[in-house]
């Protein structure tokens, strides 16, 4: 995984606080993120390894879970890729819903990763 630096770190926060602000003023709740204040989301991990994947913010809205992911660019695209494939595919097996949030500066990453990813996702574009 990569160490982010810093101010990559506290910019991931004010981005991660940011999106679950969006989230909760459209009525989304039980939202759970690695926020002060906030219960962790809840960890998957893949058998026989110690691979654990964890979505950025998994909250509710009419009874139904929802994943999300910020997508900022990334030094690890595949991991990321593999992480949003899984989510993905865990989504559509439970009848859950798999969205990606993004941010300016981070918008043509985030449509490269969908394509390459085959994804059909409609993203949730913040401004910073």
């Amino acid at each position: 995984m990569r160490v982010m630096i810093a101010l990559d770190r506290e910019n991931y926060k004010e981005f991660l606080s940011q999106s679950v602000n969006y989230l909760e003023n459209r009525g989304f709740k039980n939202i759970k993120a690695d926020l002060d204040g906030f219960e962790s989301p809840k960890s998957f991990v893949k058998v026989g390894s110690d691979i654990s994947i964890t979505p950025d913010i998994v909250a509710e809205k009419m009874g139904i879970k929802h994943f999300f992911e910020l997508s900022v660019k990334s030094e690890k695209p595949n991991l990321l890729k593999s992480k949003w494939m899984f989510l993905d595919t865990l989504s559509k097996r439970k009848s859950y819903r798999f969205k990606i949030i993004t941010t300016k500066g981070h918008y043509k990453f985030t449509n490269t990763m969908l394509d390459d990813l085959n994804l059909d996702k409609n993203m949730i574009k913040l401004n910073a």
